[in-house]
């Protein structure tokens, strides 16, 4: 009887590892963005001036970066009255989002999510406001913007972007 009891006893615990189902694999992920000839000038200093108008409108003193593909700064612009330590933080943003071809909301998100590993490669910002700026399925460069809360940065990189080249 105690033996029995014994099974009966193995079984009940082991009964939940049985029941659990494998997850499903996930759906294979797009491939990344390829990479484009870099921004000009002329495009990344179009772009600052739709996010300087928009943050402007918005009440928001802000730092806004556009750098090419390689993150390598290629426009500037702040606002008067801009916190200074905006002013890295928007070049972080956008070289982070250039470099890794992908809005820095995204790293944010999957940090959210658990994603703790991010913390330990080298160049991700994971704080929205970082937008890469795509032509033609290529990235060309990146915008990043840091001055008001990270979503409305992130909302100002978009409108500039939308503003200039449509998208």
């Amino acid at each position: 009887m105690k033996r029995l009891l014994v099974i009966l006893a193995v079984l009940a615990a082991a009964a939940p590892a049985w029941s659990q189902t494998v997850p499903a694999p996930a759906a294979p992920a797009a491939p990344p963005l390829s990479y484009g000839s870099p921004i000009g000038l002329e495009t990344a200093q179009a772009v600052i001036d739709r996010a300087i108008e928009a943050g402007r409108a918005r009440g928001f003193r802000l730092a806004v970066a556009v750098v090419e593909p390689s993150g390598d700064l290629v426009a500037f612009g702040r606002m008067d009255g801009v916190q200074y330590g905006s002013i890295d933080v928007a070049q972080a943003k956008a070289r982070s989002s250039a470099r890794f071809r992908a809005a820095s909301a995204s790293a944010e998100e999957r940090l959210q999510g658990g994603r703790m590993a991010l913390l330990a490669i080298d160049g991700i910002v994971p704080v929205a406001g970082g937008v890469p700026i795509v032509v033609d399925g290529r990235v060309v460069g990146a915008i990043g913007v840091s001055g008001a809360s990270s979503t409305q940065d992130d909302e100002v990189a978009r409108a500039a972007i939308a503003a200039v080249l449509g998208e």
